[in-house]
C-alpha cells in the first residue's frame, strides 16, 4: 500500500474519530453548560468535526485504485475500522436530543458502508434509520415510513439474502394499509391492491427462502455429525450430496473420477505383476 493511500486513509480515520469524540462532548453538554473546550473543539475545527460530504470526498479518492488486490485490501481495511466505529456512534447519538441529527448521522454511515461494499452493515443501519423513524413519528408525521419505503427495503434486503428482514419489512409495510378505508374499484384503490399483493408475494417468498435455507443449514449440520458410512472398496466416504449445491457436486464428481482412475491403476498394477 502507498505512502498516498496511507495518508489518506489515516485522513479519513482521524475526521471519523474526531466527529466520534465530538459528539461525546455534544452529549454531556445536555447535562450541563458547554465547556470552553467544547466551543473551541465544536466551532474552532468544524472540518474536522463533521459526518458531511468533504468526508465522503475523501473516502471515494481512496477508493480510486486500478489494482484490485490493494482495492480489496483497502475495504478490507475500511469495512472493519467502520464497522466498529459505526457502532461506537450509534451508541453515542442516542443521547442527542433531535431525531433529525441521529438521522442525518445514520444517513451518512449508510453511504459510508454503500461505498466500501458492505451491503450488510448498509442494509441494517437503513432498518435502524427506518426503525427510528417509525418509533418517532407519532410526535412528527413528517418522519412517517411509507408503504413504498418499507416495499423497496425489502426488495433489497431479500435480493441481498437477508430473507427474514425483508419478511418483517413486507409485514412493515401492510401495516401501512387500513383495508376497510381502501375502496378497490377506484383508481387509487386498483394501485393499492396490486401494491398489496406484490408486497404479500414477496413476503411469501421470503418465508419460503429463508425456511429453505433453514432446512439446508440443519441438513448440513446433521451431515457433519452423522456417523460416516463405509464400503470395503471405497476410500471416501459415501455422503448425500445436498441438491443444488453446484461446488459439492463438482468436487464429488472429480473425487470419483480420480477414484476411478486409482482403481485402473491398481488393475494394471496387479496384471503385470501375474504376468
Amino acid at each position: 500500500m502507498s505512502k498516498e493511500v496511507h495518508r489518506e486513509i489515516s485522513l479519513f480515520r482521524s475526521l471519523i474519530k474526531n466527529r466520534r469524540f465530538t459528539l461525546i462532548l455534544r452529549c454531556s453538554s445536555f447535562c450541563s453548560s458547554p465547556s470552553k473546550d467544547f466551543i473551541f473543539i465544536h466551532e474552532g475545527v468544524p472540518h474536522l468535526c463533521r459526518f458531511d460530504d468533504t468526508t465522503l470526498r475523501i473516502l471515494e479518492s481512496i477508493l480510486v485504485c486500478n489494482d484490485v488486490k490493494l482495492l480489496l485490501q483497502i475495504t478490507s481495511t475500511l469495512k472493519n475500522f467502520m464497522r466498529y466505529e459505526s457502532l461506537q456512534v450509534l451508541r453515542e447519538i442516542s443521547a442527542l436530543r433531535s431525531v433529525d441529527d441521529n438521522l442525518n448521522i445514520v444517513e451518512f454511515l449508510v453511504r459510508v458502508f454503500a461505498l466500501i461494499g458492505d451491503d450488510e452493515s448498509c442494509l441494517a443501519l437503513r432498518y435502524e434509520a427506518l426503525l427510528m423513524r417509525e418509533r418517532n413519528s407519532p410526535s412528527d408525521q413528517r418522519l412517517r415510513v411509507s408503504c413504498v419505503e418499507w416495499f423497496t427495503f425489502a426488495e433489497h434486503s431479500f435480493q441481498n439474502g437477508f430473507c427474514s428482514i425483508a419478511r418483517m419489512a413486507c409485514e412493515k409495510a401492510l401495516l401501512c394499509f387500513d383495508t376497510n378505508s381502501i375502496t378497490f374499484d377506484s383508481e387509487t384503490g386498483q394501485h393499492f391492491k396490486y401494491l398489496i399483493e406484490k408486497i404479500e408475494e414477496l413476503k411469501d417468498s421470503a418465508a419460503i427462502t429463508a425456511s429453505s435455507h433453514s432446512v439446508q443449514a440443519k441438513t448440513a449440520q446433521y451431515l457433519k455429525i452423522k456417523p460416516v458410512e463405509t464400503h470395503s472398496d471405497q476410500t471416501f466416504p459415501l455422503i448425500e450430496v445436498i441438491k443444488g449445491s453446484a461446488s459439492v457436486m463438482f468436487r464429488e464428481g472429480i473425487k470419483r473420477h480420480h477414484l476411478r482412475q486409482l482403481h485402473d491403476a491398481r488393475g494394471r498394477y496387479r496384471s503385470s505383476e501375474m504376468s
